[in-house]
């Protein structure tokens, strides 16, 4: 529990009067806060949306700075240091803290310094750094891996770490930690202070937080009020399957209009592309709506912040990239498009609207589809009872490990010991043992043993008074352009393009030539190359058709709406639902006192599954296998998430095949799995099959043959620095990348099977793209507790799994919709019982 101190601190005399003159009282979390950091000591804040964490993590710093004539004048050093997990909400806190700054006339310089800082700004905050320095954690491991950083930072009096429940559970979070731990060393008198949103179990970040001896001090903000969540049961028919919402588009348009300003999140891109279209399609009011996500132009982007900033926006349809802490005053309602997955997420994305602690805070959430529905009431009543979801401390990443070792060697070089002592006071490091450390910097000296023949490889040297260095400046070089724990697909420019007379005959084709124009934004390279030139798709909330790509650009001009657009996919981004909400949505479908306030709808797909088949208990399995057409059919409904479902189809072909039933393929669900082979499946032993040792000997098969090995592999390679894709004077293309990790892990492969690479990437693999640990505990939790039906035709809960059977990308949201509604037409007669 929390220390509780009665609050007995008062702010100085010229900050208390700035409070009053405000008509505000400091809450008793900021005083202590304020009065711990002032001790010296580091601390976690926790406290929900609107409660003023961040000016309470600022309040020290700023009365410390107020005492001009304590400081020495004769060298200019930097105070605080602010990391923020996005570059938008660095600009917003610092632009706020320049409020009480000027207003109470301190003599305080702050700046922000992110990836879009000139370069000239940046030579000169090295010089004579501000008081308060705004950044991010790719900007500190630049920090690390330049000259004379730890002269730098030596008067570095508090670091603070905002949205720290977004970072830690991250490898953004372990190369931040690393970083933390390198700052409390070179400013052994530096305090740390986390600002965190309501967590499930704040002991997590408190540990992450201490990478001093001493343990932060947990302050937790009393007060706040529950916030208004409801869910949007459209009128319309609810689909069974999809995530578009389109058929609540109108009545999501009317929630709009009757509040002062929305934000509107989704949960991928592509989702954010087709809403905004759709929105504006039925705009007869012609209402200010705008679109913002990360592939969009910076500038644009901006456009679109600055607008919010100053009122006189509508609605914003947006991504996880407004998720955080960013202070939009006049929103009033958020509304989520589709199921949140998770209800801390769905906790964050609702303090977005009416940002002030005792105000509550309206979210309207809108489910895409039947399940969905469970979903989002699942999420309600957990946001309602005050219970979220969390995750327990991450094991650090080898990869990540890698990347830092190369920054402090960068730098002015590192002793082994000194560095192995460094790591391990970074709670993701803490267990790491010295063969493993070693390793790592072997890894980074030589590329391993399979590799070290291969002068490319090796990137750091002992020197001669026993410290690591970088070998070569260009090696020094090479690693500050790929600092950073996200590897993003290849992307390229979108940009407008203008026609300029016709190319020379015999150079080309005789076509008109086209000249690259202003930029929309960026597009993964993957999605372009499934289109022809004339065809169209969304972006940046038009409609474009794409005449070609020319060196890193994408070349488009705008086209008629009356075409059927292509929707933009983007690798990732998709989050998956959460153990904690799973849980939750098998209790009410088990429930059946739940049933009678779900739509008609939705109840009577329940009743009548009870009747063709049963409902399990919350701790039991169903298992269903039935005929369609010429196929046999095994369903089954964790409710593990998609993840989870693909590792467990993967697996379960893999033991069928063994077991004589000769599988043909699988389809996986945020809610279900489907196998589907040529014979009868409803004889084959089902305690056998989902056995837990499914996890032992047929996932080191699968692991050992699967192409997505590779592809993690690949990012372990950039991550740690062995490939880069950003070289002096040259950036390697997607496929060059790829080529050079595919043909490495194949030599690992074969000749050190053992490489840390590979063990990192089999780790990353396990933990995430495969959820594993998620899989095996719902193993363990069916034993014995299978119920298997063997039905003469479909249930109605396979309908949406048996959806996805066969689905392949459609260009066109409208065309894709059709061929789902002509599937579920045939499906929901023999599942339903229509005639």
């Amino acid at each position: 529990m929390p220390d509780t101190i009665a609050p007995r601190f008062a702010l100085p005399d010229r900050f208390g009067a700035w409070f009053n003159e405000r008509g505000w009282q400091p809450r008793a979390h900021q005083l202590d806060l304020t009065e711990t950091a002032l001790g010296g000591e580091s601390a976690l804040l926790i406290a929900p949306t609107g409660g003023g964490k961040t000016l309470a993590g600022f309040l020290a710093s700023l009365i410390e700075l107020s005492h001009k004539q304590s400081r020495n004048s004769d060298r200019p050093a930097l105070h605080t240091l602010y990391i923020s997990p996005l570059k938008a909400l660095a600009v917003d806190v610092a632009r706020n803290l320049m409020t009480p700054v000027e207003e109470m006339g301190l003599d305080i310089r702050i700046e922000t310094r992110t990836g879009d800082t000139p370069s000239h700004t940046r030579q000169r905050q090295r010089k004579t750094p501000p008081d308060i320095l705004l950044t991010t954690p790719e900007q500190l491991a630049l920090f690390i891996a330049s000259d004379h950083a730890a002269e730098f930072f030596a008067d570095l009096k508090c670091v603070i770490i905002d949205e720290i429940h977004a970072i830690a559970p991250s490898k953004r979070g372990d190369l931040l930690s690393l970083g933390l731990a390198t700052l409390a060393k070179w400013a052994p008198a530096c305090r740390f202070i986390g600002l965190s949103a309501t967590v499930h179990d704040p002991s997590v970040l408190q540990s992450w937080l201490a990478v001093r001896q001493d343990a932060p001090k947990l302050i937790v903000a009393e007060g706040g009020v529950h916030a208004d969540v409801d869910i949007l049961i459209s009128d319309e028919r609810i689909p069974w399957s999809g995530h578009s919402g389109r058929f609540a588009v109108g009545e999501v348009y009317e929630q709009i209009k009757a509040a002062q300003m929305s934000l509107v999140f989704v949960n991928t891109r592509s989702q954010a592309e087709l809403l905004f279209q759709e929105l504006w399609n039925v705009n007869e009011d012609a209402l200010p709506i705008a679109l913002h996500h990360g592939s969009l132009a910076r500038e644009q982007r901006q456009r679109v912040e600055a607008a919010m900033a100053a009122g006189q926006l509508k609605a914003v349809v947006c991504t996880s990239t407004l998720d955080l802490g960013i202070d939009w005053g006049e929103v009033d309602l958020v509304i989520q498009m589709g199921a949140p997955k998770g209800a801390a997420r769905l906790v964050q994305r609702i303090g977005r609207a009416n940002h002030r602690m005792d105000e509550a805070s309206r979210a309207m959430l809108v489910p895409t589809n039947r399940f969905e529905i469970l979903e989002c009431r699942a999420a309600e009543e957990a946001v309602e009872a005050g219970e979220i979801d969390g995750e327990p401390l991450r094991q650090g990443a080898l990869d990540v490990l890698a990347q830092h070792v190369m920054g402090r060697a960068c730098g002015e070089g590192f002793g082994l010991e000194d560095l192995f002592d460094e790591v391990k006071a970074s709670a993701p490091f803490a267990n790491l043992d010295w063969e493993t450390y070693e390793r790592v910097v072997d890894l980074v000296a030589t590329g391993g043993y399979a590799l070290k023949t291969y002068d490319r490889f090796k990137r750091i040297t002992r020197r001669r008074d026993g410290l690591w260095s970088a070998r070569t400046r260009r090696d020094q070089q090479q690693h500050r352009m790929n600092v950073g724990a996200i590897v993003e697909a290849q992307h390229l420019k979108v940009r407008l393009a203008s026609r300029v007379g016709r190319e020379k005959a015999g150079q080309a084709t005789g076509r008109p030539a086209l000249r690259a124009g202003r930029t929309l934004g960026e597009i993964e390279e993957y999605f372009i190359s499934t289109l022809t030139p004339g065809d169209t798709f969304l972006f940046a909330g038009e409609i474009l058709r794409f005449l070609g790509v020319q060196d890193n650009d994408c070349l488009v001009m705008r086209a008629p709406a009356d075409t059927n657009p292509a929707i933009p996919s983007y690798n990732g981004g998709k989050f998956p639902l959460t153990q904690f909400l799973a849980g939750r949505v098998r209790k009410m479908i088990h429930d059946r006192d739940n049933w009678r306030a779900l739509p008609d709808q939705v109840r009577e797909w329940f009743e009548i599954q009870d009747l063709r088949s049963t409902i399990p208990a919350a701790d039991e399995l169903l298992i269903e296998t039935f005929p369609r057409g010429e196929r046999h059919f095994l369903a089954c409904y964790p409710f593990e998430g998609r993840l989870a479902h693909q590792t467990l189809g993967m697996l379960l072909t893999r033991r069928l095949e063994r077991m004589g039933a000769k599988p043909l393929g699988f389809v996986a669900s945020e809610y279900a799995m489907a196998v589907w082979a040529m014979e009868p499946m409803g004889a084959v032993d089902l305690q056998a099959l989902f056995a837990p040792d499914l996890l032992g000997d047929d996932l080191e098969e699968w692991l050992d043959e699967a192409v997505l090995m590779k592809r993690h592999f690949a990012h372990c390679a950039q991550i740690s620095g062995l490939i880069a894709r950003r070289m002096p004077g040259k950036e390697k293309t997607g496929r060059q990348v790829t080529f050079s990790t595919d043909l490495i892990y194949d030599v690992l492969r074969s000749h050190e099977p053992d490489h840390i690479l590979l063990q990192a990437a089999r780790h990353d693999a396990a933990t995430g793209f495969l959820d594993i640990r998620r899989l095996s505990d719902m193993l363990v939790r069916v034993q014995d507790k299978i119920v298997h039906k063997d039905l003469e035709k479909i249930s109605p809960f396979a309908v949406p799994v048996m959806l996805e059977v066969g689905k392949e990308p459609v260009h066109g949201a409208s065309l894709e919709e059709a061929i789902l509604r002509e599937a579920e037409s045939d499906l929901i007669a023999d599942a339903m019982g229509v005639v």
